[in-house]
């Protein structure tokens, strides 16, 4: 498979402007949507001419990628898919919480890229069905270590878990005030009851 992040390597210096710039076009982007911010109010916010943003992002597309990979490499440092699946669910409203910008661009991606001819169609596609790849693997080997029931479909459970994460960022980004870390809590437990295999207890 080729490299799924090519403009990683643009944020890997730890440059400092580079990362301002980043990080305004994740705010503007949750703020006007990707389509209606133009790079001319991303570098006023990050405080540079056009010009100069332009050398560092040859094009709005290159940007568009970096602040993707931005979110995947935050996604990368706090995974843990050896992990209990009904717990690492639970944990990702404490990633809300620590990067809101990262976790409600992201939604705005999602629902602008719908369109087949949009730029990061098919990387966000991709993205997402090795997603549901990853949970189905945790599950199977929840499974064959006898921590999960043996008749759960992964792949169906998989879908559903990404379809909850999903559609709450896009709830939170309508209402931030609702009890974001309670619904991911519940939901978590509810998992936890429907994995457990059967007592083995007569």
């Amino acid at each position: 498979m080729s490299d799924q992040r090519p403009y990683a390597a643009l944020l890997a210096k730890g440059d400092d402007r580079k990362q301002r710039i980043v990080s305004v076009a994740q705010r503007l982007l949750i703020r006007n949507v990707w389509r209606n911010t133009t790079l001319g109010q991303i570098a006023q916010g990050a405080g540079i001419s056009t010009a100069g943003l332009l050398h560092h992002f040859e094009s709005k597309e290159q940007l568009l990628h970096a602040v993707l990979d931005a979110r995947d490499t935050y996604d990368d440092l706090n995974a843990d898919t050896l992990g209990d699946v009904p717990e690492q669910v639970e944990r990702v409203a404490d990633r809300y919480r620590r990067a809101p910008d990262l976790v409600g661009m992201f939604g705005i991606l999602l629902i602008e890229n719908l369109d087949p001819n949009a730029p990061l169609r098919e990387r966000l596609l991709t993205r997402q069905r090795d997603a549901v790849d990853i949970i189905a693997e945790a599950i199977r080997q929840g499974q064959l270590a006898g921590r999960y029931r043996a008749d759960l479909n992964p792949r169906v459970k998989a879908v559903e878990i990404l379809a909850f994460v999903h559609g709450m960022e896009t709830l939170w980004l309508f209402d931030p005030s609702i009890p974001m870390s309670d619904v991911f809590l519940e939901y978590s437990s509810s998992l936890a009851r429907q994995f457990a295999p059967p007592s083995s207890a007569p």
